[in-house]
């Protein structure tokens, strides 16, 4: 799916992503990969630069964790109590808009 198809719902992508778990950037991307069956597939240059924003908004924080795999610590964002607001916002908006884009959807 091309970039612009994306633009726009990266922090609904992102939150929904980190609702179940805190998740370091590189599961991030493959969360997000097999959620979609490889619709939505995103670099680093995208994900850090969107991850900070949320970050400074609070919708996230970040904490240092041991790697599973015994390398350096890894970075793992999870979601704030806002961000879990912010979120069923999101959610919240993209069904009205889903379901106002139906009769536009084809018949398929």
């Amino acid at each position: 799916m091309d970039a612009d198809k994306l633009r726009g719902h990266l922090d609904l992508i992102l939150l929904a992503t980190l609702e179940g778990e805190p998740l370091y950037g590189l599961k991030i991307i493959q969360e997000v990969q097999a959620r979609t069956e490889g619709a939505f597939s995103f670099k680093e240059g995208t994900l850090y630069p969107a991850l900070h924003r949320l970050e400074k908004q609070k919708l996230i924080v970040a904490s240092l964790q041991p790697s599973d795999i015994g390398g350096p610590p890894r970075k793992v964002y999870r979601l704030t109590e806002s961000g879990q607001k912010r979120l069923r916002e999101e959610q919240t908006g993209w069904r009205h808009f889903s379901k106002a884009m139906q009769p536009f959807g084809g018949n398929a």
